[in-house]
């Protein structure tokens, strides 16, 4: 017979440029000469045989030079083995078979991956080439699985330009040679079914370029689980079973329809630095910690959402996460993702909705990452013109590659799926939908309509936002997009880009810079308070006070505030409440409710000694009357984005500082809410305002109440038999409004009325 391998495959076996390994490894037939041949490659043996599964020798193994003869003392062996034989010296094992492996004077059965077959089906590859499987996540990466009785892991990586690609870790000395793996040339897949491999492995992807480079070692872009930073490897973990224990939530979620009506005041978080533990090092605390501790905490305050500030695995502590590496990994700073599960878990239980910060629009270059991920520019654009963040030092996705969105749509579900998560707020639109965003003349590549609109993106944007809300069960997905690019919020068929909300960054920005003004110069500001009322109902708008504005010397949301200690914090408390009765959904940054006079510091736990001091903790206080009194008031929450919602009372009294306005449900029976804003230190005595109705009203909210640190001026002196500060209108017709009352204004406060009956 014939050489069982020419030096020409040997060699690429043993430096590892097999690009088909599977047509030379493992066992194969010949049916015209009816005998079989198996070749393996194992550098480390010193002995190999086959052997059927009940333990009886088959055949020895034979190791080759690199000239294809059996080795011996003149020869060297190169790894390679090989054994052949008639086709009737396999029968009964149909496949079957083991490798007898002796090494430093022991031995061991192990199975031979070469003898599997193809992991991903005919439908998988299809559905991948098209770019429409949705659910990829359950094929690529890596998944713990039993194969013809045999357990193990099946790997499976997007790679379509390399020249081979392997699987390296722990289960065999991280050495590329030993399981190169299969490619799927109709989608660009390469797989393999590693057996005994089991959750918890180590591994990386080793791949060659097409040009021969052996490229630094990859994470696997679908990872479910990573190693703790600084160490980079990939963790086998698939898609686990975890008993959840909030079917009534997902019930009630899955209902949807109505969630625009609903009331959403959110909690951002950074899970590092909420709280650590200081007397462990400063230590981080956990997913299931902080499921103890952090949700009861945030369910008092009276929240109905969590937001997460991205908890995608990432390599820089220093980015927040905003710069992530493995988009379907949790990160392992807090624990495993079945944790991950438990914290979520958690907060369904508490009633509590989970919001995700998600990141479609930038990737670092860290070498072990996407970057030139096959040796080509896979996953970003090849023009550093559209492929590069100048701001950021991040790449930007191709969204013009069906492959790459739908890694991304994917991804998207998969949290939704895989985690329960509620809501997805999408990093950085504006960064996205504008080809010249943060660039010069000359520095990005105008659309082919000579515009500068990014249409790969828009339509990328279109297309997840309408698998999200056809096939996510209910979750949201929320923008971050601080341009006027038009109906942001608005559905795909009307021609909007189909999310369910926008951050109101102008909202933000004018009602900050507002309340840094010294009081005795802001009737010259008065429209940076009303001017958000003119756009207020052009999208479906959710108010930030972000982790974007208490960074970068910006100051703490108190610092920013004008005037004395005294001052600053009844400003902010009268911003909050300002907040909470403007129209559109809330969010606040962690470490507000204390009125945090510091910037935020991501490397340490919130100053939660503060709570000591009175100011601060009725701060606090405040904002969880706020949230009860915000989620018990249907006419702050149900009609946020329909103009019939909101009238104003006076908005053009700038001479005070005052503004008011009214609130008004869409159910029957619930009572409107007038809001009253004196913005200015003084205190003003009878001033009449307008009221849509006649009876008595009651006073709800007074932030200069002496409870949240106030001065104690009551707006309303008179109580009734229930202690509440109640006043019978006057049928005198004022601001354009049925009837009136008078009643003093406290300083830098603002004030909730309401029907008392």
């Amino acid at each position: 017979m014939s050489r069982p391998l020419n030096p020409e495959q040997i060699a690429s076996l043993v430096f590892g440029d097999a690009c088909d390994p599977f047509s030379l490894l493992g066992l194969h037939a010949d049916p015209i000469t009816h005998n079989w041949q198996l070749c393996v490659f194992d550098p480390h043996a010193e002995a190999i045989e086959m052997v059927d599964p009940r333990g009886g020798m088959v055949a020895r193994l034979r190791q080759l030079d690199v000239d294809g003869e059996t080795a011996d003392d003149q020869h060297p062996g190169c790894g390679v083995w090989v054994a052949r034989g008639p086709l009737t010296a396999l029968k009964g094992l149909n496949g079957r078979y083991k490798l007898r492996l002796h090494r430093h004077g022991s031995s061991r059965d192990v199975e031979d991956p070469y003898r599997f077959g193809p992991y991903l089906g005919e439908l998988d590859c299809h559905l991948l080439a098209e770019g429409n499987h949705w659910r990829a996540y359950e094929k690529l990466g890596a998944h713990p699985l039993t194969v013809d009785g045999v357990a193990g892991t099946a790997f499976a990586v997007w790679a379509p330009n390399a020249r081979r690609v392997s699987v390296v870790g722990d289960f065999n000395g991280w050495d590329g040679r030993i399981h190169p793996m299969r490619l799927r040339s109709d989608c660009g897949v390469w797989e393999i079914f590693v057996p005994n491999v089991a959750a918890g492995a180590l591994y990386k992807f080793e791949i060659k370029a097409a040009d021969g480079t052996l490229l630094p070692l990859k994470f696997d872009p679908c990872a479910f689980y990573a190693e703790q930073r600084p160490a980079t490897a990939s963790v086998v973990h698939g898609l686990s079973d975890f008993a959840w224990n909030d079917s009534e939530w997902l019930k009630q979620r899955q209902k949807g329809g109505a969630q625009l009506a609903e009331p959403m005041s959110i909690y951002e978080v950074h899970l590092g630095s909420w709280r650590r533990r200081s007397d462990e090092g400063n230590r981080f605390l956990t997913y299931r910690e902080l499921a103890a501790e952090l949700v009861p905490y945030v369910k008092s305050l009276g929240f109905t959402h969590i937001e997460l500030l991205p908890i995608h695995e990432h390599p820089f502590d220093g980015s927040w996460g905003y710069q992530p590496i493995g988009l379907y990994a949790p990160t392992s700073r807090f624990g495993t993702p079945d944790d991950f599960k438990a914290f979520v878990d958690a907060c369904h239980q508490a009633g509590l909705g989970v919001i995700i910060d998600w990141v479609p629009g930038h990737f670092p270059k860290d070498t072990h990452g996407l970057v030139q991920f096959d040796g080509t520019h896979l996953y970003e654009h090849a023009d550093p013109r559209q492929g590069e963040h100048m701001d950021w030092g991040t790449l930007i996705y191709n969204f013009g590659r069906t492959e790459v969105r739908n890694f991304l749509i994917a991804n998207a579900l998969y949290w939704i799926d895989q985690f329960h998560i509620d809501g997805l707020r999408v990093d950085a639109v504006a960064s996205m939908l504008y080809l010249d965003y943060s660039r010069k003349y000359g520095e990005w590549v105008p659309n082919h309509h000579g515009g500068n609109e990014n249409l790969e993106a828009v339509e990328f944007l279109k297309r997840l936002n309408e698998v999200v809300y056809s096939e996510g069960f209910g979750a949201i997905t929320i923008a971050e997009e601080s341009t006027s690019w038009p109906m942001v919020s608005r559905p795909t068929y009307l021609g909007g880009l189909g999310f369910g909300y926008k951050w109101n960054m102008g909202w933000m920005h004018d009602t900050l810079t507002y309340f840094s003004k010294d009081p005795i110069h802001r009737r010259f500001h008065h429209n940076q308070l009303t001017f958000g009322l003119l756009y207020a109902f052009s999208e479906n708008f959710c108010l930030p006070l972000s982790h974007d504005e208490v960074v970068h010397g910006k100051g703490s949301l108190y610092g920013r505030m004008a005037g004395d200690t005294w001052q600053k914090l009844a400003n902010l408390r009268a911003y909050f409440a300002f907040m909470w009765a403007h129209p559109g959904k809330k969010l606040l940054f962690m470490g507000g409710e204390l009125a945090q006079p510091g910037e935020w510091d991501f490397d340490d736990s919130l100053p939660w000694g503060l709570l000591a001091e009175t100011g601060h903790a009725g701060m606090q206080r405040l904002v969880a009357v706020l949230n009860h009194g915000y989620t018990a008031l249907p006419a702050l929450y149900e009609q946020d984005f329909d103009h019939n919602g909101f009238a104003w009372i006076d908005c053009q009294d700038s001479d005070n500082s005052v503004i008011s306005w009214a609130r008004f449900p869409r159910s029957a029976g619930a009572r409107p809410v007038v809001v009253i804003c004196n913005l200015t230190p003084v205190v003003r005595q009878e001033y009449r305002i307008g009221l849509p109705r006649g009876g008595r009203w009651e006073c709800l909210l007074n932030t200069d109440d002496a409870a949240y640190g106030g001065s104690g001026v009551r707006c309303i002196g008179a109580r009734d038999a229930d202690g509440r500060e109640v006043i019978h209108s006057d049928d005198i017709p004022f601001h354009g409004q049925p009837v009136s009352i008078s009643l003093t204004l406290p300083p830098l406060a603002t004030v909730w009325l309401s029907p008392a009956d």
